[in-house]
């Protein structure tokens, strides 16, 4: 018989190319958002599968709602992907941030606690707990965050580790490094780049104008990390994984590459402006995913060049979304 899974979040980049992965696996896919009603999912549109995802209501911060969404998908296997998404908006809305990520993943744990079914549940966490670490990060290296946004990913993940320990759940969290697509909404500095450099080949005189240029992130292929998710909910016991490439970049030679890919010098038309640096910023982020290729059986098989090769592709109209 085939699993049913929620994806809560599932309007995101990574909870559309989820439910594409599950749907391949013969999976039933249910998907939620604050108001189901109004939210277009444009994202599943985008890959062509709206029509095979059932999508509810649920709003992550209030318990009764998440307990009413469990209880009627009475899924296999829940997938946490909700909550505030942007580490830079997080400066400028810490509270709503705090609470749609650690208040979101309590209420997801404590409904799967409630209903005492063997419900298998995985939480998106970030890199960005791990701060300025000074060495390559693996799943022992503390967390030292940097922002309302690691702040919030690092309480949520202690509430998994928890639940875990104490209540016998299988649950596990996913500390995943930044991960791109043409899927991110352009506030997202990535397609940021990538839709501006597209913009000035095709005549536009504007300027990009960004933040710090010299901090440094393993990048690496948004529909690569959801299988990774997949396989930590396929493990004979709950376990936290590091999920990145292992190859860090800074984001001058991203943004080099993509201008690059328009037959442009990215040092004509993107300068940096100390005004948009952050409160607090990681300087540098570094991976050492071998447990997931040794435990699970993932390794990262896009890096840096081809991440920026694939988004310029479709942001170009020369490749489509579901090519990749």
């Amino acid at each position: 018989m085939s699993k049913t899974a929620l994806i809560c979040g599932i309007s995101g980049q990574d909870g559309a190319y989820l439910a594409r992965h599950l749907l391949q696996k013969d999976y039933q896919v249910f998907g939620t958002s604050r108001d189901a009603q109004v939210c277009g999912f444009n994202n599943l549109k985008l890959l062509g599968i709206r029509e095979e995802v059932e999508t509810l209501s649920m709003a992550p911060i209030d318990f009764r709602s998440v307990l009413q969404a469990v209880s009627k998908v009475e899924p296999d296997e829940v997938y946490n992907l909700a909550g505030q998404s942007s580490v830079g908006l997080s400066f400028e809305q810490p509270v709503e941030t705090l609470e749609s990520i650690s208040v979101g993943t309590l209420n997801l744990l404590e409904a799967i606690r409630f209903t005492g079914k063997p419900i298998r549940f995985y939480n998106a966490g970030s890199s960005e707990c791990f701060g300025n670490a000074t060495t390559a990060c693996d799943e022992n290296t503390p967390f030292r965050p940097r922002s309302p946004y690691a702040v919030a990913k690092a309480a949520a993940h202690w509430q998994v580790a928890n639940y875990r320990e104490a209540y016998g759940l299988f649950a596990c969290s996913g500390i995943l490094f930044n991960h791109e697509s043409p899927l991110r909404p352009e506030r997202f500095v990535t397609r940021k780049v990538v839709a501006a450099a597209a913009r000035i080949a095709a005549g536009s005189d504007e300027r990009l104008v960004m933040g710090d240029l010299n901090i440094e992130r393993d990048w690496g292929w948004a529909p690569e990390y959801v299988v990774a998710m997949w396989k930590m909910l396929q493990q004979d016991g709950a376990q936290d994984f590091v999920i990145a490439t292992g190859s860090t970049h800074s984001l001058g030679e991203f943004v080099k590459q993509a201008f690059q890919y328009f037959d442009l010098d990215s040092s004509e038309f993107v300068e940096s402006d100390s005004r948009l640096f952050r409160p607090s910023e990681l300087r540098v982020g570094r991976a050492q995913p071998a447990l997931a290729k040794s435990s699970l059986g993932w390794e990262a098989q896009t890096n840096l060049a081809g991440v920026v090769q694939r988004m310029c592709q479709v942001q170009s109209g020369q490749a489509a979304i579901n090519d990749f």
